[in-house]
C-alpha cells in the first residue's frame, strides 16, 4: 500500500478579503474531492487574504497508479485556478507499507 500527501500552497493575488479567497478555495477542495476521488482540506495559511494551503492524499495499492493520480490531481488544480490564482509550491510525501 502505498499513500502520498501533496502539501499545495496556492497565491491567490485578486483576492481581497477572506470570503473571497475561501470561494477558490472551498469550489477547488470540493471538485478535488468529487472528480479526483481523493481526500482534500484547506490546511493552512486560512486567515491570510492572499495565500492558501490545500493539502490532499491518494491512497493505493500501486505506486505508479497513486503517482498518476497526484499528477492528474496536480493539473486539476492548475487548471482550476486560470485567472484566479496559481501554485507556488507544491511539497509530496510518499509512504509505503507492506
Amino acid at each position: 500500500m502505498v499513500t502520498i500527501s501533496v502539501l499545495v500552497t496556492i497565491a491567490i493575488p485578486e483576492a481581497s478579503s477572506l470570503k473571497e479567497k475561501r470561494a477558490v478555495i472551498r469550489s477547488l477542495v470540493e471538485r478535488l474531492r468529487s472528480r479526483m476521488h481523493v481526500s482534500a482540506a484547506e490546511v493552512g495559511d486560512q486567515n491570510y487574504v492572499s495565500r492558501a494551503q490545500v493539502g490532499f492524499a491518494v491512497v493505493s495499492g500501486d505506486l505508479a497508479a497513486a503517482r498518476s493520480v497526484v499528477e492528474a490531481c496536480q493539473r486539476f488544480i492548475d487548471d482550476h485556478l486560470l485567472g484566479r490564482g496559481e501554485v507556488i509550491d507544491a511539497v509530496e510525501d510518499e509512504v509505503m507499507l507492506g
